[in-house]
């Protein structure tokens, strides 16, 4: 039964967070060690110190420290991993990334791909800032990071995320 199997990452969730990143499922070398985003060719934790979302380029071992800059992780796929047409039809578990939302509550949730914003939001949609939120949590759209996504990279919406997650911080200071 799936809700058996562990989870092949933690997720790194607490209230109060700006921005949860989520994808789709971890892929083989983040399963193998453990570690979001670990490929050396993903771009991940380049575009989040490039774009300004961390003052230092991270490891994928020091994911955890993520929380310290209010952001956290998830993946719709917990319980597997690997390439995305290499995942069962069922192991995206959009009603728990939903639960997850209204739980914590993030200011922001972007999805690193549209594979996983089309599974979790059930339509297609272009990379950037979506008109409706999931709960109260706005929604990102942004272009895989993934090195089997390269045609498809640009680091501008993830700028934008950025640029908006920082303008929210500085919203909330001001009060």
């Amino acid at each position: 039964m799936l809700s058996e199997l562990p989870h092949i990452l933690p997720d790194v969730l607490q209230p109060g967070l700006s921005l949860v990143f989520c994808g789709t499922a971890a892929g083989k070398r983040s399963a193998a060690e453990r570690a979001y985003y670990a490929h050396p060719g993903n771009m991940f934790w380049r575009a989040l110190h490039a774009s300004g979302l961390t003052p230092r380029l991270l490891a994928p071992t020091e994911f955890p420290l993520l929380l310290q800059y209010g952001i956290g992780l998830t993946d719709l796929a917990k319980r597997h991993s690997g390439n995305d047409d290499e995942l069962p039809r069922d192991a995206f578990d959009v009603p728990a990334l939903q639960e997850k939302l209204e739980r914590f509550k993030p200011g922001l949730i972007a999805f690193t791909s549209k594979t996983a914003a089309r599974a979790a939001l059930g339509y297609a949609a272009d990379y950037g800032l979506q008109a409706a939120p999931i709960d109260q949590t706005r929604v990102y759209v942004l272009p895989s990071p993934s090195g089997q996504a390269r045609g498809h990279w640009n680091l501008a919406p993830w700028q934008a995320l950025a640029n908006d997650v920082m303008s929210e911080h500085r919203n909330r200071n001001a009060l």
